[in-house]
């Protein structure tokens, strides 16, 4: 059996920091992919999330084994998917592991219902029940959500965000009396949502690059949300090779900072 954490613990651990290509990019020369510093090397964007004895799993990238391994996910015993897209659900098989460190545990996966309608598209085979012909597949419970929910003794409320043409959901989550919101990919965060994120200890919150992009946050606006917002601590993800981290986090106003791969945040 799979190792447990510790009891009453709210943690927040960043698997990956990175956009869709990852940094380094394949074959780019530039001065951030060949940077020395390692908070400058991100792999596709995800977290880990500890509450109590429970691990929450956010988002599974491609990069999800290999982001496993080198930052020690101990179990898993939910997953939520915040989109469809490659960079954050594509690695989704590799929580097949899970449920054999946990004894078959059937494991809940929460999403929005067009994204659990894609998922299930993708991974036709998946299934919450076992393969009858012995073959090694997860165990998975799809669960659309579509409001605030319980699980693994938090509040989990998701928050609809604009991101393409996909739907895209962040998350909230409520637990031992301490807050955190996560939202990887995003364009325009709607007043609604808004409204659902206020009184949080720590917001996560895409940051691409400076330059506009039709679908990502640019410096200038993912700041100005977080302002908005009034997180007692911001940190900023989902980020491009055209950042350098210690650049970067010296710029930014008292109370936000840069996220990098293996970053570790106790809330309680």
């Amino acid at each position: 059996m799979v190792e447990t954490m510790d009891t009453g613990a709210f943690t927040f651990r960043f698997l990956g920091t990175g956009t869709s290509v990852g940094v380094p990019l394949i074959g780019c020369t530039c001065a951030v992919c060949q940077s020395n510093d390692p908070r400058d090397r991100r792999w596709r964007s995800a977290a880990f999330v500890t509450l109590g004895d429970k691990g929450l799993l956010l988002d599974a990238g491609p990069d999800l084994r290999s982001q496993c391994l080198r930052w020690q996910v101990p179990r898993v015993d939910a997953v939520f998917i915040t989109h469809l897209h490659a960079d954050h659900a594509f690695g989704f098989d590799d929580v097949r592991r899970y449920n054999t460190l946990q004894g078959g545990q059937v494991i809940p996966c929460f999403a929005g219902p067009e994204t659990l309608a894609g998922m299930r598209r993708i991974f036709p085979y998946i299934s919450d029940r076992p393969n009858t012909q012995g073959l090694y597949r997860p165990l998975i419970a799809f669960v659309p959500v579509q409001g605030a929910f319980e699980a693994l003794g938090a509040r989990l409320t998701p928050l609809p965000v604009e991101h393409g043409e996909l739907e895209t959901n962040g998350l909230r989550i409520d637990f031992a009396g301490q807050s955190a919101a996560y939202l990887p990919d995003v364009h325009v965060i709607p007043e609604a949502t808004l409204e659902l994120m206020r009184g949080l200890d720590l917001l996560v919150l895409n940051m691409l690059r400076e330059r506009a992009h039709p679908t990502h946050l640019t410096l200038e606006r993912a700041v100005a949300y977080a302002v908005r917002v009034g997180a007692k601590r911001t940190l900023f993800t989902h980020l491009s090779h055209d950042l350098f981290h210690a650049e970067l986090e010296a710029r930014l106003p008292e109370g936000m900072g840069v996220a990098y791969d293996g970053l570790d945040v106790v809330l309680a």
